[in-house]
């Protein structure tokens, strides 16, 4: 039997020692079966209604990521656990809330909480990083063998270069002759934007001053990536039913379309690659987005389409393809356990998610009604707790940081859509009353996400809804007390002011 399954290593002259007989049973699973591998590809900034299988009312954003998800599941309710780059990264890489981690902004994981890459290295998995590293556990660089950062793939724009390195590693891999798992990072379709002709007198929406991605990066501030498969002009797209049409704003939305069209592409580059290498057929590939678009109302905060992104499974052999899952919730808390457990191997200490590997097989799970997201510190420095409890349909919001003086400002509101809303706001009473929600909020919003998708509709007041918001006041403080939420005692009090 272990002649068949390792006919190079007994037909050499000496024997198998046990420590190699011991390796090599280790890569392989029973019947001579590969091990499983892991591909995770993440995308910048990506609203879930951007790609096309979820509903985009845009032509043609994403045929790659649609087609992934034809091959697998996609989660209709997919969220992240924090709205921002880093911290959401930390989630997925630690499977802790942010308090839990130490990550509650753009700060380092506390070197006592273990990551999911170190984990898979321990285990003799070859580990690699595509983009965004900056982002990716920074403190633990040395978890991932194979690492190339945003500077040496056109600022992490490049379809040719990101299907480069990908075939670059898979070939290590081969030599190897390791289970993988390989986190290829997309930095579309954050800003800069794709800003490119024939439209010349379109403005870049460039990096604001104060981004993590854009401070002292030249290249950040040019519009000469690669170009996009497909470019969209202003008249060629819908606004988010969040934003008003204004012109300004349907210019900067094209922009962020054809980046939506170039991260589509890396997917294509990346998983073309795997197959060419002959590794798909046991290669575990996820695909989710670290929140919504870069534009108010959106990113860097805690109403459903921040939080709720692309979430695309595809598994042969285990997840059946073309499964739309509608009836679980799960969050960015529960990336780590799962795959841990899809690997066949223990959770990590600390965890405060939990495996979904369940679902994946078309089985029920019990506890996916709710899931709890976070606001803490932005990029900026600045504070703003926010806490939210989602479920399938309706929405509970707590702003901590509201006072009446204090303002929100965050990176979302750099480019033409915020300088677009403020100007027209002058003017439009009804827009006004939305501009200063955005600035200063209230200490608690209630939405039906069912009937107000977008959320314009605060129903914290509305008598129909006062059972429905205690309940979920009540959910959500369990699960702050729980976690041992920091904001709990102040969220506890504001809720008893409530009731």
């Amino acid at each position: 039997m272990i002649g068949e399954l390792f006919p190079v290593l007994v037909g050499s002259v000496k024997p198998l020692s046990p420590t190699l007989l011991a390796c090599a049973t280790f890569w392989l699973s029973a019947f001579g079966e590969p091990k499983l591998n892991v591909m995770f590809i993440t995308l910048d900034d990506m609203n879930r209604d951007s790609v096309g299988i979820y509903g985009s009312k845009v032509k043609g954003t994403t045929p790659n990521i649609d087609r992934l998800a034809r091959e697998g599941l996609r989660f209709e309710h997919g969220h992240v656990t924090i709205a921002i780059c880093m911290p959401t990264r930390a989630v997925w890489m630690t499977g802790r809330y942010p308090h839990n981690s130490g990550a509650l902004g753009f700060t380092k994981i506390k070197p006592e909480v273990p990551t999911l890459p170190e984990t898979l290295l321990g285990h003799g998995f070859m580990t690699g990083i595509l983009g965004k590293t900056e982002h990716v556990v920074p403190s633990r660089t040395e978890a991932f063998g194979y690492s190339r950062d945003r500077s040496e793939m056109d600022n992490g724009r490049s379809q040719e270069l990101y299907g480069k390195f990908t075939a670059e590693f898979l070939g290590k891999v081969r030599k190897a002759d390791k289970p993988f798992f390989l986190m290829v990072n997309s930095h579309d379709p954050h800003r800069p934007f794709d800003n490119r002709k024939p439209a010349s007198e379109r403005k870049l929406a460039v990096e604001p001053k104060g981004s993590s991605t854009g401070k002292n990066n030249k290249k950040a501030k040019r519009a000469d990536y690669p170009a996009p498969s497909r470019i969209y002009q202003p008249d060629e797209i819908v606004i988010p039913g969040f934003l008003p049409d204004l012109p300004p704003i349907r210019e900067e939305i094209a922009q962020y379309y054809s980046s939506v069209s170039r991260a589509d592409d890396v997917v294509g580059r990346v998983l073309n690659e795997l197959e060419k290498a002959g590794f798909a057929e046991n290669t575990l590939v996820m695909l989710k987005s670290d929140h919504g678009i870069p534009v108010p109302f959106a990113k860097t905060n805690v109403w459903r389409h921040s939080t709720l992104t692309p979430w695309i499974v595809r598994w042969p052999g285990t997840v059946k393809p073309g499964t739309h899952e509608t009836g679980h919730s799960v969050a960015g808390i529960d990336f780590a356990p799962t795959i841990l457990d899809a690997l066949g191997l223990e959770p990590m200490k600390g965890m405060d998610g939990r495996s979904f590997l369940p679902v994946l097989k078309g089985k029920r799970q019990k506890g996916r009604e709710f899931v709890y997201t976070h606001i803490n510190t932005i990029a900026s420095g600045r504070s703003y707790a926010m806490r939210s409890l989602l479920g399938k349909r309706y929405g509970l919001i707590w702003n901590g940081w509201h006072d009446g003086e204090t303002t929100f400002k965050n990176e979302s509101m750099s480019g033409l859509t915020w300088k677009a809303m403020a100007q027209a706001a002058e003017n439009d009473p009804v827009l006004a009353r939305r501009v200063k929600h955005y600035l200063f909020r209230t200490p608690f919003e209630f939405y039906d996400y069912g009937k107000d998708p977008d959320a314009l509709n605060n129903l914290i007041e509305d008598k129909e809804h006062a059972k429905l918001v205690i309940r979920y006041g009540e959910e959500l403080r369990k699960l702050m007390k729980k976690s041992k939420d920091p904001e709990s005692p102040s969220y506890q009090k504001a809720l008893s002011e409530i009731q």
